[in-house]
């Protein structure tokens, strides 16, 4: 099973290109939980949530991980949830980043913020690209900090699509 993430800002494309993924190539998919929360819980986030957050988009990997799908694709992972707490409300629980770093995962495209427009649904809180920018950074930094497999994904929507598909396919042959 090779497991890829797609990591980065708000507004880059990581849902869209996860859906794209598994059309070209199949596999299982996994969702953001914090979406599914948001929805139902219809009231500003807290960082009381982050840890039913954080254990609900766990379930949901792990429940992926169980069947064994030849190529597993997350939206997202723990470290959005550890970076958003702390951006968000300053702290984070301290068990997230235990639990991150003892899944293995074979690649992290990181999608830059750069080059697209921001995008507001609803959900969505980092209109400005220093925000996003700076989101971006901590994630990179985070990812090469503890060696974690990435690719960075940039450019435009045509060009993001050739880069994680290539990256992906890639991937797969090995």
């Amino acid at each position: 099973m090779k497991v890829v993430v797609l990591t980065g800002p708000e507004s880059t494309g990581k849902s869209w290109l996860a859906a794209g993924l598994q059309e070209r190539f199949g596999g299982l998919r996994v969702d953001e939980y914090v979406r599914w929360f948001m929805e139902q819980n219809p009231r500003d986030t807290c960082l009381n949530d982050i840890p039913d957050i954080a254990r609900g988009q766990l379930q949901w990997e792990d429940h992926a991980r169980a069947q064994q799908p030849r190529l597993l694709i997350l939206d997202t992972h723990l470290l959005s949830n550890i970076l958003w707490s702390q951006t968000l409300f300053g702290d984070c629980p301290t068990w997230l980043e235990p639990e991150l770093l003892a899944r293995h995962y074979d690649l992290h495209l990181l999608l830059s913020p750069e080059q697209i427009d921001w995008t507001d649904d609803g959900q969505r809180c980092q209109p400005q690209l220093s925000a996003r920018l700076a989101f971006f950074q901590a994630t990179h930094d985070w990812l090469e900090q503890h060696k974690q497999p990435l690719q960075i994904i940039q450019g435009d929507w045509d060009q993001r699509r050739v880069q994680a598909f290539e990256a992906v396919a890639r991937l797969l042959a090995d």
